[in-house]
């Protein structure tokens, strides 16, 4: 049973256990990555493969990239804090209400 996904695109998301957070660019219904990329993460650890994956726009205190995270590793941000990552002005505008709204959500 496919599960309906929590954050949304353009959602700002943080790690529940590593110090990163990010925007949601894409949702997965559920892992969409190869095998050796879910066996790489330790076993303790290792997420369900039949739950929404999302890609962020991902940062940490040094450096900024792309994340794929699945839901149950995922908190909502509260921080307010902007995010810094390059790509967030190229991928997403911010509204009225201060949300990030995808920029090609906003061409159709």
């Amino acid at each position: 049973m496919m599960k309906i996904a929590k954050f949304s695109v353009g959602q700002i998301v943080q790690h529940r256990i590593y110090p990163f957070r990010g925007v949601v660019f894409d949702i997965d219904p559920e892992f969409a990555n190869t095998e050796e990329w879910w066996l790489s993460i330790p076993e303790d650890v290792r997420p369900k493969k039949d739950q929404p994956y999302y890609h962020l726009l991902a940062e940490n205190a040094e450096i900024e990239y792309i994340a794929y995270v699945s839901e149950q590793n995922l908190l909502p941000d509260t921080s307010g804090t902007p995010l810094r990552h390059p790509q967030v002005t190229e991928m997403f505008m911010e509204g009225e209400d201060g949300e990030l709204h995808a920029i090609y959500l906003q061409e159709h």
